[in-house]
């Protein structure tokens, strides 16, 4: 490890807890300590005899197995491998580790299973059978796939049981949930488990379950999440007797009906997600002697700080109680049917506001962008797809920590707002659908966009021209495309509190490859540029070459003119290219035959002439793709080139002059075979590095390494 220093007693080294009286090591926490490479059997670790706890969490033991050694560790009470790249089937060995108290094994979701932690039924039963002190059993996203056993009942002391995401099917057994210590089970996305509630008594220990008939009798519930299942009707009125609840997850279900007045009473509650139901009616506003219910709460005192109500039915306004909500940091009302215009107070202390697809209407005020100390912590406005007219609020300017700005699909009517690159951390720009018109470049306005990776301008009346060097100063797009751990922004709000995490995630709808696609955690990696549908003219500055991460580039229907630049084969990443329907002259350059990636292309409707480059990626291409260019000629087209153009495949420079120098066709097709091997060979290990893009990449130090853990057992052994 870094900081173990071998001149120092190993008991005073970060991580390592040693028993006063014996000077044993006796607890080792390793977690987050960046970590890397497989455990090995032969380790050191497994000679600490004595040891009692171990943890090893976020670590990236490089998808090794987990070492059957740790079965020789009988003293241990606590023993946590969670979310450390562990793979394989878990060794049995384990369950002969009868002391255990807590056990956690949980891991990422992977896309390749076969790197995924694993157990049968039959392992998951031989696994507990000896745990009888067993009180926390956390095996999140480990492929059990099979039902839950029924000895798992006979773990009288357990409190905590996560088993989300398992792949678990069959009934859950009803007996679990009379484990009278049982304070919370977590069972989430097993789309085949099925099963019944029991009836809960008001002595049962349960703070976070499922939805019972009695739910009303867990007064000590602090979380209750039952997002994502199948339960309709009413959200029950029972509700309100959880007194103590301080999260309540009811979102992606078939919830309908209002809300309940008797959520009055959840004075502590903090979360409140509804999202994704059917709910109607409109968000009910209490007198203020009904203090503190979700809705409307006492003049001097709110507890909610996440409001989540997407994707239903809610009508009505903003209401005036939502101003004495001073803790309030995310709001999501988007998606319903709320009207009137946006309150001039609103957002004091908003890090998200999401009003997307309602009908309010009005301008945007720019006092929300103002006051309070919302523009100290606003990262993300969506007010897209509403009915706002007037300006872009120039006060948006405050917000220092902006990240993404959604005004889409509006009525707004104005100027380019050229003052927005000030904003040091914006990475999404969507002005997308409004009436907004002038041109997007100024001499002395214009100096680029250093961190966006999306801006979507189309339908518009943008006009003008774009000098060559438009793009030069776009630093962000300019870099190249990798998956470390930096670009993993998640776009929205994760922290953890006392005993739960609190977690939001924005997503949004881009257009890619000729259809609308929805993006979450990769927003900060779809770098994209969609300039379509105004009234742009001149050439295509050739300086968008430089813009080495560009995913997807869309300039259609607009007026450009001009060949299409070379330096668009530099897009080495590029997966979607739209030029079609505009003014653009020439040939297609060969150039493009470079971007292996491109899996969309529409040049139609345009004035190009010549030959289609043959032997390239763009032979692939339908007739569409290239349709409306009388003077365009190729085999895919009605036009047929003549022989000396088509014969003749894309080469380069070099292969041109060894071909005069003497090799044959015969030779340049084999090179040509062997190069398309090789590409796909490429082609096929870059794509597997885009799918990672969604795993948090982890780098650092080797595990112990043998000379400080020779002393850790020295020191163990006097």
């Amino acid at each position: 490890m870094k900081f173990w220093k071998k001149e120092k007693d190993c008991c005073s080294w970060d991580g390592v807890t040693c028993n006063t009286k014996t000077g044993k090591v006796v607890a080792l926490d390793l977690s987050n300590s960046w970590l890397q490479g497989p455990l090995c059997s032969n380790s050191s670790l497994f000679k600490l005899y004595g040891l009692r706890r171990i943890n090893l969490s976020f670590n990236n033991f490089s998808f090794g197995t987990i070492p059957s050694e740790f079965g020789q560790l009988s003293r241990l009470t606590h023993l946590n491998l969670s979310y450390s790249m562990f793979s394989g089937h878990i060794p049995s060995e384990i369950s002969v580790l009868t002391h255990l108290v807590s056990l956690s094994l949980s891991s990422f979701l992977n896309y390749d299973a076969s790197s995924l932690l694993h157990l049968g039924r039959v392992d998951f039963a031989n696994l507990i059978q000896n745990m009888t002190n067993l009180r926390h059993l956390r095996l999140h996203q480990v492929d059990i796939f099979s039902s839950v056993p029924e000895s798992l009942a006979n773990l009288s002391f357990l409190t905590t049981l996560s088993l989300g995401g398992c792949n678990l099917h069959g009934k859950f057994p009803d007996n679990v949930f009379q484990l009278h210590k049982l304070e919370g089970i977590y069972v989430p996305c097993n789309y085949h488990l099925t099963g019944f509630l029991p009836e809960f008594q008001p002595s049962n220990s349960l703070r976070s379950s499922e939805l019972p008939s009695s739910l009303g009798n867990l007064t000590r519930l602090e979380v209750l999440s039952l997002y994502n299942n199948s339960f309709s009707g009413q959200i029950p009125s029972s509700l309100g007797n959880l007194t103590k609840l301080k999260a309540l997850y009811l979102s992606i279900n078939s919830f309908s009906g209002q809300i309940p007045t008797s959520l009055e009473k959840l004075t502590e509650l903090n979360i409140l997600s509804l999202e994704d139901n059917n709910l109607d009616g409109v968000i009910p506003s209490l007198e203020w002697k009904q203090i503190a219910w979700i809705f409307t709460f006492p003049p001097l005192f709110t507890s909610i700080s996440y409001f989540l109500i997407s994707q239903n039915n809610l009508t009505g306004i903003i209401q005036p109680s939502i101003r004495k909500w001073i803790g309030l940091k995310v709001l999501d009302m988007s998606k319903n049917h709320f009207g009137g215009t946006i309150p001039k107070w609103l957002g004091s202390s908003l890090e998200i506001l999401n009003l997307q697809g309602n009908n309010f209407n009005g301008s945007i005020p720019h006092e929300i962008f103002t006051y309070g100390s919302m523009h100290d912590a606003l990262r993300v406005v969506d007010l897209s797809h509403n009915q706002f007219q007037g300006r872009v609020p120039q006060s948006i300017i405050n917000c220092s920590k902006l990240q993404i700005l959604n005004l889409g699909h509006n009525q707004l009517s104005d100027t380019f707002p050229f003052w927005l690159q000030s904003l040091p951390d914006l990475q999404v720009l969507v002005l997308r659908s409004n009436k907004l018109f002038g041109p997007i470049w100024h001499p002395i306005k214009y100096f680029g966009f250093a961190n966006l990776g999306t801006i979507d301008l189309s339908f518009n009346h943008f006009d003008g021209s774009l000098p060559s060097e438009y793009f030069r100063n776009w630093g962000y797009m300019s870099k190249a495309l990798d998956g470390n751990k930096s670009d993993m922004i998640y776009f929205g709000h994760n922290e953890k509190m006392s005993n739960y995490e609190v977690r939001y995630a924005y997503s949004m709808s881009v257009m890619n490859k000729g259809s609308e696609m929805k993006l979450r955690k990769a927003l900060k990696l779809f770098m994209s540029i969609d300039l379509s549908n105004n009234r742009f003219d001149g050439e295509i500055p050739s300086s968008i070459g430089k813009l080495q991460s560009l995913i997807m580039l869309n300039l259609s229907s607009n007026n450009f003119t001009g060949i299409i630049p070379s330096s668009l084969g530099n897009l080495s990443e590029l997966e979607s290219l739209d030029l079609s329907r505009n003014k653009l002259s020439g040939r297609i350059p060969q150039q493009l035959a470079n971007l292996t990636f491109l899996a969309y292309l529409n040049l139609s409707h345009n004035t190009l002439e010549g030959p289609v480059p043959q032997g390239t990626q763009l032979d692939t291409f339908s007739y569409s793709s290239l349709e409306g260019n009388p003077r365009l000629c190729s085999s895919q087209l009605p036009k047929k080139c003549e022989n000396t153009d088509t014969q003749i495949p894309f080469l380069r420079k070099d292969e041109e002059k060894e071909s005069e120098n003497g090799f044959t066709w015969k030779v340049v097709a084999m090179g040509y075979g062997c190069g398309f091997v090789i590409g796909a060979v490429i082609g096929h290990v870059t794509l597997s590095r885009r799918s990672s893009w969604f795993w948090t990449s982890f780098v650092g130090s080797t595990f112990v390494n043998k000379r400080l853990g020779k002393e850790l057992v020295a020191r163990n052994s006097h």
